[in-house]
Order: structure tokens, then C-alpha cells, then sequence
């Protein structure tokens, strides 16, 4: 036993294999060609990009969502000139368009949510918009678990939902608090303030901060969620995103002329009001967010965690014995 005892000591410790060490490079080896690679890639077959928006009747979504695409994207009557009947529950409509910039194609679908909030009484309202975002999750899953799958799945799955804030002034409604409450773990939120132009700037301000006090007195994390920062880069650029969530902006498709420029805008009585001068609303905010600077982000959240989340549910209840 003690010889045994001996051999333990002078045994040489375990050895941790050695992580990745940077490598001079002494000539070109032409690495970064990949990146066109992927561009090309990316260029050939273009990209999915599901966008949901949710709010009342009259708080500007399918403007909203036109001006972000500066096209006509948005649900509209189904005859010319016909007022739009407002639904007495909530109906989901989803409309596919395919949107090409720069040699780049886009598939957008738009999936709006009349009805929301319309009614007097508007208890588990957003059980239709829970049920569609889990059925498109569905889709991806049963595509994805066959054993002769596609070489490219359909991507159907929501991958941000815009929410419409009413502009009162005051504090979230407990219907704000628990649609985002509910929707925050299924899916990317980001709240914005409709309609900004109806309040002073003050009020504007004031308004923001008590809906920053509500969401983090009841634990509602919103879109960029600060538990899924990559590094300090990324929690730097996101918390100066979070510190201005909700954005509180102005939509408009119509050009006007201001200085001898055509200008996205609505025209009032007093002037113009620029949706795309970051000094009248915070429109750009939201567009650099959703497109030019976390739209990857975004697919890769859906992906990786909300996405990953549903498929874990699901295979541990089709597992269980019984």
C-alpha cells in the first residue's frame, strides 16, 4: 500500500491540452477571400427575414412597416377605396414579398395581427399570436427531424415582433405588461412608442422611463436581451440600444419637399415632420436595430435560442414513456 501510495505521488499531474494559439503568418494564404464567398453565396440565393407587428387598430403598423422597407409591404382592403373591417377577434394575416437591393434578395413576410386589443374585452388575446409564432417553430422541427431532409429548410419562424405601445403618456397597460410578459420567451420583442408626434418631448422622455421602470419591475426581458451578449463589444453596442427601448417613432410613405429634398414624412399644420432626422423621432434607431445592424442577430436568437427552446420541449414530451 505505501509503494502504491509512492507510485500516486510521483505520478506526473494530468496536462490540460493547450487551447488555440495565434499563428504568424509569414506569406498571403488568402483566408478572407471566404467572406466573398459568403457574399456570393448570400447574393445567389438571398435570405428570409418574418417580421411580426402587434398593436391596436390606428397606431400606424402598416405605415410603419412600409416606411422600414420603403415599399408597399403592408396588409391593405381587399378592394380599392373600402374601409377595412376591424375584426371582432384576432386574425393573423401574413403577406410574402421579395425584396431585392443592390444584387441582394430579400424574402420578407409581414404578419400582421388585426384585431389585437380592439375589443372590450380582451382576456388571452394573445393565445392566436402564441399559437401561430409555436406553429411555425412546429414546421421547422418536423422538416428538420426527417431523415431525407431538404438541402435548405423553409424558414417560416418569426424572427422580431415590433410592438405598438399606445402613446398615453402614462404607464404600460396590464395588457402591454402581459402580452410581453407571455411573448418575450417565445420570441424577439421590441417595443416601440406609436405615434411619437402626439407628445411633447418632455412627456416623450418621462413617458419612456416609466415603461423602462415597468419592464424591469416585472422582469420582462425585450429584445436585444442582455443574457445574450457575445462579448464586451456587443454589451456595449446593445446597452446603449437598451437605454433608448422603446423607441418612440413616426412613420410615414409619403415624400415631401423639404430644402429642395424629397424626404420621408408627414405633413401638418405646423411643418413637416422628417421620420428619417433622428432630431424629430427615433425612427432610425428602430431601422438600424431591426435591418442594417441586428438582423442577422436577430435570425441567430430565433435559431439558437427561442427556436432551440421549443425543440428541447418538444422531443423530451415525444421521449416521455406513456
Amino acid at each position: 500500500e505505501e509503494e502504491e501510495e509512492e507510485e500516486e505521488e510521483g505520478a506526473a499531474p494530468l496536462s490540460m491540452a493547450p487551447g488555440p494559439v495565434g499563428c504568424q503568418l509569414f506569406g498571403y494564404v488568402g483566408i478572407e477571400a471566404v467572406l466573398d464567398q459568403m457574399k456570393i453565396k448570400t447574393m445567389k440565393t438571398g435570405f428570409e427575414f418574418n417580421i411580426m407587428v402587434v398593436g391596436q387598430s390606428g397606431l400606424g403598423k402598416s405605415t410603419m412597416v412600409n416606411t422600414l422597407f420603403k415599399s408597399k409591404v403592408s396588409r391593405k382592403s381587399s378592394q380599392p377605396g373600402q374601409e377595412e373591417r376591424i375584426p371582432k377577434t384576432v386574425q393573423l394575416q401574413s403577406i410574402t414579398h421579395i425584396i431585392q437591393e443592390k444584387g441582394v434578395k430579400m424574402k420578407l413576410t409581414v404578419t400582421d395581427t388585426p384585431g389585437f386589443g380592439d375589443q372590450i374585452n380582451n382576456d388571452n388575446c394573445w393565445d392566436p399570436i402564441i399559437k401561430y409564432i409555436n406553429e411555425q417553430y412546429e414546421r421547422y422541427l418536423r422538416e428538420e427531424i426527417l431523415i431525407t431532409r431538404k438541402r435548405k429548410i423553409p424558414d417560416t419562424r418569426v424572427h422580431g415582433c415590433v410592438y405598438f405601445v399606445p402613446p398615453t403618456g402614462h404607464w404600460l397597460r396590464p395588457l402591454d405588461l402581459e402580452f410581453m410578459r407571455r411573448l418575450s420567451k417565445i420570441v424577439n420583442v421590441v417595443p416601440v412608442i406609436a405615434k411619437a408626434d402626439t407628445l411633447t418631448l418632455e412627456e416623450r422622455a418621462e413617458f419612456k422611463r416609466r415603461i423602462q421602470e415597468d419592464l424591469k419591475t416585472h422582469a420582462i426581458s425585450v429584445y436585444p436581451q442582455e443574457d445574450f451578449d457575445q462579448d464586451p463589444e456587443d454589451r456595449a453596442l446593445n446597452n446603449r440600444i437598451r437605454e433608448k427601448i422603446p423607441f418612440a417613432v413616426v412613420g410615414a410613405d409619403q415624400e415631401h419637399q423639404v430644402n429642395g429634398k424629397r424626404v420621408l414624412g408627414r405633413k401638418t399644420k405646423w411643418g413637416i415632420i422628417e421620420v428619417e432626422n433622428p432630431a424629430h423621432c427615433e425612427f432610425p434607431l428602430l431601422q438600424d436595430l431591426l435591418i442594417r445592424s441586428h438582423l442577422q442577430d436577430l435570425k441567430d436568437i430565433t435559431h439558437n435560442v427561442h427556436y432551440e427552446s421549443y425543440r428541447v420541449r418538444r422531443l423530451n414530451e415525444s421521449n416521455r414513456p406513456g
